[in-house]
């Protein structure tokens, strides 16, 4: 009768064995009271599924909505506060339409739980003008015919609104690539991109673009 020859596939299964056996063994004493205690204080809060409260600041005004941990911010926006100029178009990030400052940084609102900004400063398009009087940004889009049918105007904005906020007093200096690059996200189905880029270089100061760089 011949002895059983260890193989290395014998050998692995064997220590797989072993270590599925000891991950479902129970501790023993020792090993529980080593074990480190979960305090019910730093345990993460748990929310929902009913509709719960969440207060952020929008447009410089305390807002607080109730709504469900599954609303995504561009639902609460335009269902649960009437504010809708970010536009509900592609649904998944792609477009750039529904597109909001959140602290300063623009951000799809499709993409954001509305709990995702809770206590953070929210800016819509509703927020860069009062009422009649639109924002330099907002009349220079105007004069330079930089918006069309309008599904993508309101993300626009906010875009280059987040723009000339990060360059401040160096707006003489940015330069046509840099706004481009700002609305890489926002998707104009019109093709107004150039007159969007010399709207943004004309509020910053910069030199504004040649005739041929303005025609598509």
């Amino acid at each position: 009768m011949t002895s059983p020859t260890l193989t290395r596939r014998g050998l692995l299964r064997g220590a797989g064995t072993a270590s599925v056996l000891a991950s479902c063994a129970k501790p023993n004493a020792d090993d529980a009271s080593n074990a480190p205690a979960v305090s019910d204080a730093t345990a993460p809060a748990e929310i929902g599924p009913g509709a719960v409260s969440v207060a952020f600041n929008l447009n410089g005004k305390p807002a607080t909505v109730q709504v469900e941990p599954r609303v995504t911010l561009l639902d609460a926006l335009r269902i649960d506060l009437g504010v809708t100029g970010p536009k509900l178009v592609c649904d998944r990030g792609a477009c750039g339409a529904c597109t909001v400052l959140v602290d300063g940084r623009p951000r799809n609102a499709c993409m954001m739980l509305a709990h995702d900004v809770a206590g953070a400063n929210v800016t819509t398009i509703e927020g860069l003008g009062a009422g009649d009087s639109p924002s330099a940004l907002q009349a220079a889009f105007v004069r330079h015919d930089a918006l069309q049918c309008g599904f993508c105007t309101s993300g626009m904005l906010t875009s280059c609104a987040a723009l000339l906020q990060r360059i401040g007093p160096n707006g003489a200096k940015l330069t046509a690539q840099t706004v481009r690059e700002a609305i890489s996200g926002n998707l104009c189905r019109c093709g107004t991109y150039p007159h969007v880029v010399a709207a943004v270089l004309e509020v910053a100061g910069a030199t504004p673009l040649s005739k041929a760089a303005v025609t598509p």
